[in-house]
C-alpha cells in the first residue's frame, strides 16, 4: 500500500509551493527591472553626463577617434562589460591614432598603448568601439591596442606590458571583471574574427600575473590612502590641451 499523507504534510507542500512561487516571481521581477533599466538607457536622448576630453584612466591622454568608428552608449547600464580584448596595431603608435581618426576606416579601439608605455584613450568606455569584428563582443568589451607587429617579439616591451597591465587592472576593477584568460582575451579569440593578434609572441603567462599584481597594488592603495596614487591608479578623469595630444 502507498504511504498516507496527513493534512500537515499537505500544508507543508502548499507552503513550499507558495514560497517557491514567490521566489520565482521575485527573480522574474528583478530580471524585468534590470531589463527595464537597460531599455531606459537605450532610449534615444537619454544619456549620462559627459565632458569633452575626459578620460577613464588617469594615466591616459585623450585624442578623439572619428565618430564613425564607434557608437554612443551608456555602458555598463545599457550593455554590461565583461571582457577586455587585447589587440596589436600592426603599425606604429602614430599610424594607429591616425587610422582611428579616419571616418573611412570603420574601426577603432578604446585605448592604444605604446612601446614606451604611453597610453592614449580615443573612445570613452561608456561607448561601443568597433574593434572586435563582432557586435556582441563590441558591446560587452573594452578594446586595447598595442603598438607593434605580431611577428616582432621585440615590440612587446617591459614598459608596454606594465602600462597595459595597470590599465587592464583598472578596467577589471571598474566593472568587476575576473582577471583570467576567459575574460581577458586576444582579438584572435573573438568568434567570427579573421584577425590573428596579439599573436604567438604576446606573453599571456607574463601578462595575466602583471594584471593581478597591478590590481593588488591598487587594492592596497585604496585600503591605505596615505600611500598615494601612482600613474594610472586613479580613475579620475582629466583633459589634455590639444598641443599635448598625440596626433
Amino acid at each position: 500500500m502507498g504511504e498516507t499523507t496527513n493534512d500537515s504534510d499537505r500544508r507543508v507542500g502548499r507552503r513550499a509551493l507558495l514560497v517557491g512561487g514567490a521566489a520565482a516571481a521575485l527573480g522574474t521581477a528583478v530580471l524585468a527591472r534590470d531589463e527595464l533599466a537597460r531599455l531606459w538607457w537605450r532610449t534615444p536622448g537619454v544619456e549620462k553626463p559627459r565632458k569633452e576630453g575626459e578620460v577613464d584612466f588617469g594615466g591616459a591622454r585623450w585624442v578623439a577617434a572619428s565618430s564613425a568608428n564607434w557608437r554612443r552608449a551608456d555602458r555598463p547600464d545599457d550593455f554590461g562589460i565583461d571582457r577586455v580584448i587585447i589587440h596589436v596595431t600592426q603599425g606604429s603608435f602614430k599610424s594607429a591614432v591616425k587610422v582611428f581618426q579616419d571616418p573611412g576606416h570603420g574601426a577603432a579601439a578604446h585605448y592604444i598603448v605604446g612601446k614606451d608605455g604611453r597610453i592614449t584613450q580615443m573612445i570613452r568606455e561608456l561607448d561601443v568601439a568597433f574593434h572586435a569584428g563582432n557586435r556582441e563582443f563590441n558591446e560587452r568589451s573594452v578594446g586595447i591596442e598595442h603598438e607593434g607587429f605580431v611577428d616582432r617579439p621585440q615590440d612587446f616591451t617591459d614598459a608596454m606590458y606594465e602600462a597595459s597591465a595597470r590599465l587592464t587592472a583598472r578596467i577589471c576593477a571598474r566593472y568587476d571583471i575576473s582577471i583570467d584568460r576567459e575574460h581577458i582575451i586576444g582579438h584572435v579569440e573573438v568568434p567570427g574574427t579573421d584577425h590573428t593578434d596579439p599573436g604567438p609572441h604576446w606573453d599571456w603567462d607574463r601578462y595575466i600575473p602583471l594584471v593581478r599584481d597591478a590590481a593588488k597594488r591598487d587594492a592596497e592603495r585604496s585600503a591605505d590612502p596615505s600611500t598615494g596614487p601612482s600613474n594610472g591608479a586613479t580613475a579620475a578623469s582629466r583633459s589634455v590641451p590639444a598641443a599635448e595630444r598625440d596626433a
